[in-house]
C-alpha cells in the first residue's frame, strides 16, 4: 500500500493506494504543535479504523501548506514506511507544466488536484480547492497551469465578520435551517444567505472571467472543503472530486518510481 497525506490548514486528509485502486481515504485535525509521536499515533488509529492497520506501506507520498506539521508528519511516515517518503514540491516529475512566476510558490494542493483532474478530462479546466482560503487555478488545453486567484473561503470571511461586530451571531454554513433567500428575516438566516449566496455568486462570476480567458469548454473541478449548500446554489455546472488531491498525489507517485 502507497499512503497518501495532504496537510491542509484546518484538515489533514489521507488515503491508502494499492495499484489502481483506492484503498481508502478520511481525514484528521490539522492541529498546530502536533509532535512525530502523535502524528504517527493518528495514522495509525486511522488505518485501524479503515481496517488496514496491518498493512505493510510501500512508501508514502506528503503535500503541506502547514510548514509546521511537514517536519512531524515526515517523521511519522518514515517511522512506518518501507520505502521512499516522497515531499510534493521541486525536483518530483507531474507532468503538469507550471507557467506561473515562481513555480515554487504553487501549493502541493494546487499541483496534485490539477494533475488528478487532467486525469479525468483533457483541459482547459478551471480548479477550484478550498480549506481555509479559495483557490481558482487555470490549466489550458495544453496542461499548462497558468495562474489563478486566491480568496478567503466562506467560513474564514465569516468568522472575522463575527469576531469584528458586536451583535452578530455565529452561524453553521454547512446545514442552514431554512431555505436560503436574499430577502432573510433574522441575523442568522441573512449571515447565512450573505455567506452561502455570495459565495455562490462570486466564484460564479469569477468561473465566467476564467473561461474568458481559458475558452468556453473549460470544465470545473471542485475539491476540499466547499460547503455542499454553496456548490448547490452556485449557476456555473462544477464537478465535485471528494479525493482529487489524494488521487493527484497517488499519480505523482508513480510517476517518479522509475
Amino acid at each position: 500500500m502507497v499512503l497518501t497525506v495532504n496537510i491542509g490548514n484546518t484538515h489533514i486528509s489521507v488515503g491508502g493506494y494499492d495499484g489502481q485502486q483506492k484503498l481508502f481515504s478520511g481525514r484528521l485535525s490539522a492541529r498546530a504543535g502536533l509532535t512525530a509521536d502523535e502524528c504517527a499515533i493518528a495514522l495509525g488509529q486511522l488505518l485501524d479504523l479503515y481496517g488496514h492497520g496491518g498493512c505493510r506501506w510501500e512508501g508514502a507520498i506528503l503535500g503541506s501548506v502547514a510548514p509546521a506539521l511537514t517536519a512531524p508528519m515526515t517523521a511519522a511516515l518514515r517511522r512506518r514506511s518501507e520505502g521512499r517518503v516522497l515531499t510534493v514540491g521541486p525536483g518530483l516529475k507531474s507532468g503538469l507544466a507550471i507557467c506561473i512566476d515562481d513555480p515554487g510558490q504553487l501549493g502541493a494542493e494546487l499541483l496534485c488536484a490539477g494533475v488528478a483532474a487532467l486525469n479525468l478530462a483533457p483541459g482547459p479546466v478551471i480548479l477550484l480547492c478550498a480549506d481555509t482560503a479559495i483557490s481558482l487555478m487555470g490549466i489550458d488545453e495544453r496542461g499548462r497551469l497558468l495562474g489563478g486567484m486566491i480568496l478567503p473561503g466562506p467560513k474564514a470571511a465569516l468568522n472575522a465578520l463575527v469576531k469584528g461586530t458586536a451583535q452578530l451571531p455565529q452561524v453553521d454554513l454547512d446545514a442552514p435551517r431554512a431555505a436560503l433567500t436574499p430577502l432573510a428575516k433574522n441575523s442568522a438566516a441573512c449571515l447565512q444567505a450573505g455567506s452561502i449566496l455570495g459565495t455562490a455568486a462570486m466564484l460564479d462570476g469569477l468561473i465566467v472571467r476564467l473561461r474568458e480567458e481559458l475558452g468556453e469548454g473549460a470544465w470545473v473541478a471542485a475539491t476540499g472543503e466547499v460547503p455542499e449548500a454553496v456548490l448547490k446554489a452556485m449557476t456555473q455546472p462544477v464537478r465535485r472530486c471528494e479525493d482529487l488531491i489524494l488521487d493527484g498525489m497517488y499519480t505523482i507517485w508513480q510517476k517518479n518510481q522509475k
